[in-house]
């Protein structure tokens, strides 16, 4: 689903205007942004947790010339969904 139906999709079930949709949308992502970059998680009840993690430094090695490079640390964004979103994907998948 692209961004466009997804706003269809929500227009419909709450019987807005995909416009006024489509603003709401852009504000949520606007205030998430903001809470990211100060470094906060953002938790939506029986949806997941938004999460910054930090990923240490490391060694990586070039694998055509084995050349060893350090990879500084840094901040990466994570999903973890809800467990009953886990357990229903795993149920379907098993079908």
């Amino acid at each position: 689903m692209n961004n466009k139906e997804f706003i269809n999709t929500l227009a419909q079930r709450t019987g807005q205007k995909s416009a006024e949709v489509q603003k709401m949308t852009n504000d949520m992502i606007a205030a998430m942004s903001e809470c990211f970059m100060e470094g906060s998680d953002i938790q939506l009840a029986n949806f997941g947790t938004f999460e910054l993690k930090k990923k240490m430094e490391r060694v990586m090695v070039n694998p055509t010339t084995g050349q060893r490079m350090l990879v500084p640390p840094k901040l990466v964004l994570a999903f973890k969904p809800h467990p009953a979103w886990k357990d229903s994907i795993k149920k379907k998948g098993n079908e």
